[in-house]
């Protein structure tokens, strides 16, 4: 069974953008600030004003929302507050992968009709849900928008979306991989299940099933209650790498293209993974249901790996200490190694090669003229 998302072609478009864009950066250079235009192709955008070191981003829910209407349908269970969550954890878990923790957010709900917000309960959770995240990532909720787009989203959905500024620690550097390097240890943080990416993935299979969401998982657990786990939020784990100085590298966000994610950086190593976190039951159902082989399930799923940390040779178990301290669970993983860009997977013997993944803006492209 087909993901539903064509990553390909998506990372092409998303490629071509990043090209264009580049030559604005000289448009905050007229304004007294500056882009770091290394952090293009990373997880927010970094740019520094006025002594200060700024990231920025956009993120969004993806279809998930629509496993929260269809289990609220079947099931009569009120899960928006949970989606809600996961969209803040998708927004702020990207933003502190540059070494930023979060200042503001703001919201973007879209729905088809403003009929959706007549049930005052559904409402309420979502909004509630949607602070609670904030609240605990210690972040403020700025504001946002709400359009109703009839015609455009179908009339009993919402898209759920946001963005965020973040602040880079003063006396640090964002992290944008320039000091990864051979004998790096990779951390794995492991993650709460389905967290926001593979919901098309996992409709498709509901959609197979005699009982849909409400079929049972062999723990007796519905598989759409499962699937609606509310995101791990990071960002307190990010905080407190970042005060301790535990040596960090890097961080990637296993969000989409799942454990390719690895390779995130464009430097040319292998990322050696010996030891993998447990596979949520969801997860392993999913990629069961779906037919998925190894190499498939690990691009498609985090397959229970929510966040990466790579840091200093002999850090790694202090890291993992400090999450654990924290309430996750984390595992030391593999070693950034020299040679190919790629992932070696070793416990599932899976192996990505570095044209897999690719989020750098395209070179060689004539992209139009700055300002001068």
């Amino acid at each position: 069974m087909a993901a539903g998302v064509d990553y390909r072609q998506l990372d092409g478009a998303k490629r071509l953008a990043l090209s264009s864009a580049s030559p604005t950066s000289a448009w905050l250079e007229a304004q007294g600030a500056r882009a770091l235009d290394a952090s293009r192709g990373e997880p927010a955008f970094v740019f520094t004003v006025g002594g200060l070191t700024l990231a920025f981003v956009m993120e969004g829910l993806g279809t998930k929302s629509m496993i929260a209407r269809a289990h609220f349908a079947s099931d009569a269970v009120d899960r928006f507050g949970d989606v809600a969550y996961d969209t803040v954890a998708a927004i702020l878990n990207d933003l502190t992968c540059v070494g930023a923790l979060p200042l503001v957010l703001n919201a973007y709900f879209a729905t088809g009709s403003s009929d959706w917000y007549a049930d005052q309960q559904r409402t309420r959770s979502l909004v509630e849900g949607w602070r609670r995240a904030c609240d605990d990532a210690t972040c403020t909720w700025g504001g946002g928008e709400s359009p109703s787009l009839s015609g455009l989203v179908a009339s009993e959905e919402i898209e759920l979306a946001g963005s965020a500024i973040g602040l880079v620690p003063a006396g640090r550097d964002p992290l944008l991989g320039q000091e990864l390097a051979a004998g790096d240890e990779i951390i794995l943080v492991a993650s709460s299940g389905l967290h926001a990416n593979g919901a098309s993935l996992a409709r498709k299979v509901a959609e197979a099933l005699p009982q849909g969401f409400s079929t049972l998982l062999p723990s007796g657990r519905a598989f759409g209650d499962a699937l609606l786990e509310p995101s791990l939020l990071y960002v307190a784990l990010v905080r407190a790498l970042l005060q301790d100085d535990h040596s960090v590298h890097y961080l990637s966000h296993i969000s989409g293209h799942g454990l390719l994610k690895l390779m995130r950086p464009s430097k040319s190593f292998t990322y050696r993974i010996h030891t993998l976190p447990n596979v949520p039951e969801v997860l392993a159902f999913l990629s069961d249901r779906s037919g998925l082989d190894s190499a498939s399930a690990f691009r498609t799923l985090n397959m229970g790996a929510g966040l990466a940390i790579y840091c200093a040779p002999g850090s790694g178990a202090a890291v993992v200490a400090t999450a654990e301290q924290l309430g996750y669970s984390a595992v030391q993983a593999g070693v950034v190694e020299r040679g190919a860009r790629r992932v070696v997977l070793e416990p599932v013997d899976v192996v990505y090669a570095s044209d897999e993944l690719r989020l750098a803006p395209e070179t060689g492209a004539a992209p139009p003229e700055g300002p001068t």
